[in-house]
């Protein structure tokens, strides 16, 4: 099957503002492997193989736990204003501090979220080893576009303020680092100054080569959270993306330009229901593979994705059919043939079950030792459920009938 296109973590490292972050190095030899990565194709058109592709539960990385939403200290952003001198604990912890080196214009001239903010930047590591330099890095504040130091401390800054920010590892690049100039672990010291702050384009009146390019900056910030193992920040750029290709126009598009907004749709959803898988949100995992296939009933990523939730589900009747198709797409594929052979086997193991179920509800523990032919006369495919209601409807209809011969 063609794939769609890049894998994240492949080409050079981006920088720190620019939502391109490379996948650390230490995770590069699961990029053939982990099922994640897989899913996350983008550009390059070559023949694409799940056979290395892992079932879920085989995914060595946890999910990372929700995290919180930490919103700046008002208090400390006024007090940065009063005193350029003093540093500002942002967050109460400690772990992120920010001090005005030249003050700004004014409290009232402090951007908003969901502005498109134009910063200066430069970024330094603790032994002063200077990691990035930008004299104009544009994002739109609150979407974690960039690093969440820089989303938590520009909206703190006046315009024409310059500060310094000195932020744990947490709110720059975790544990993982960026390779290969930021290390794990690494705190970061940040000097920003605030260039311009004005409203986001109307998405109404955006081009269609504009919104594509849009909603492509959002998914690929998405990528890096996924791969920072950052599923919950993933899935909110993923939807961004996705409310921004979904959102009304007054432009018309080339029929090009509105396929190429599917495609970026599609990726969007494929994506979303790796993070949300990793965050075990079957239904919702469930509902984007299913969006995928009202456009694509042949994707084979979200085909075998749905098969995979509903065997999480226990649903094995289910799932089959759907890695058959799968299968059918792509009757080579040996990962599809050892997930569609387990899921086989748990389903003959579910009915063995049922069925001993059965015969102990009918008071037959000793049908075991019948012969083959009998068998094969079981109520199969009828649920335990079924059986146990249809029973109470009899012994509710004999007992109804007791009674009306009574009265007569």
């Amino acid at each position: 099957m063609a794939s769609s296109g890049e894998e994240p973590g492949s080409g050079s490292p981006g920088r720190a503002g620019t939502g391109t972050e490379s996948a650390p190095m230490a995770d590069t030899a699961q990029l053939d492997t982990a099922e994640d990565f897989e899913v996350l194709e983008e550009e390059e058109e070559e023949e694409e193989d799940l056979s290395e592709l892992p079932p879920l539960e085989d995914v060595g990385r946890p999910p990372a736990p929700p995290r919180e939403d930490p919103q700046p200290s008002e208090q400390g952003g006024g007090e940065a204003a009063e005193d350029p001198q003093e540093w500002v604990d942002v967050l109460g912890s400690g772990l992120l501090k920010k001090k005005t080196l030249v003050p700004g214009q004014g409290v009232d001239t402090r951007p908003r979220k969901g502005q498109d903010v134009t910063i200066r930047l430069k970024a330094t590591l603790e032994d002063g080893s200077v990691v990035e330099e930008n004299p104009a890095l544009t994002f739109t504040l609150g979407d974690c576009d960039v690093l969440q130091a820089l989303d938590l401390c520009v909206q703190l800054l006046e315009l024409g303020e310059t500060a310094l920010i000195v932020s744990d590892a947490k709110y720059c690049y975790g544990t993982q680092g960026r390779s290969p100039d930021i290390p794990p672990n690494a705190a970061l010291t940040l000097e920003v100054e605030l260039l311009a702050a004005r409203d986001a384009p109307d998405l109404e009146l955006l081009g269609g080569k504009e919104k594509i390019e849009l909603a492509n900056r959002k998914r690929e910030r998405g990528n890096f959270f996924y791969q920072q193992a950052d599923y919950v920040l993933a899935i909110n750029s993923y939807d961004i993306a996705l409310k921004i290709i979904g959102s009304s126009s007054k432009v018309d598009f080339s029929p090009e330009e509105e396929a190429e907004l599917l495609d970026v749709k599609v990726k969007c959803l494929n994506n979303l229901a790796a993070s949300q898988l990793k965050l075990d949100h079957y239904e919702a995992a469930l509902k984007s593979c299913n969006l995928v296939l009202e456009h694509q009933p042949g994707n084979i990523k979200a085909l075998f994705r749905k098969g995979k939730v509903l065997a999480q589900q226990g649903e094995y009747r289910e799932a089959i059919p759907i890695l058959k198709a799968a299968l059918k797409l792509e009757p080579s594929n040996k990962t599809i043939h050892a997930e569609l052979s387990k899921l086989v086997k748990k389903h003959a193991d579910q009915k063995n079950v049922e069925t001993e179920m059965y015969r102990k509800m009918l008071g037959n523990p000793s049908a075991a030792s019948a012969p083959g032919k009998c068998k094969d006369k079981l109520p199969w495919s009828i649920p335990w459920k079924w059986l146990f209601g249809a029973t109470a409807i009899a012994l509710g209809g004999v007992a109804l009938s007791v009674v009306i011969a009574a009265r007569n």
